[in-house]
C-alpha cells in the first residue's frame, strides 16, 4: 500500500470534503480530508490505480490537485 498527501485547492465546506472523498473510494482508494490544510491523504494499492487516476478522479469534482 501506498501514502500520499495531495494538497487540493477549492475545497470549503463538508459537502467539499464528502466530495473528494467518494470520488477517491469510486477509484478504490481511501482518502481522508483535511478542511483546513486543503490536503488529501490518500492509501492505495498501486497494483490497482495509480495516483494519476486518483488526482483525476479529485479534479473531476472541480478541485484543483497542486
Amino acid at each position: 500500500m501506498s501514502n500520499v498527501i495531495l494538497k487540493v485547492e477549492g475545497m470549503s465546506c463538508g459537502h467539499c470534503v464528502s466530495s473528494v472523498e467518494k470520488a477517491v473510494s469510486n477509484t478504490g482508494a481511501s482518502a481522508k480530508v483535511d478542511l483546513a490544510s486543503k490536503t488529501v491523504a490518500v492509501e492505495f494499492d498501486e497494483n490497482k490505480v495509480t495516483l494519476g487516476a486518483i488526482k483525476e478522479a479529485i479534479e473531476d469534482q472541480g478541485y484543483d490537485v497542486v
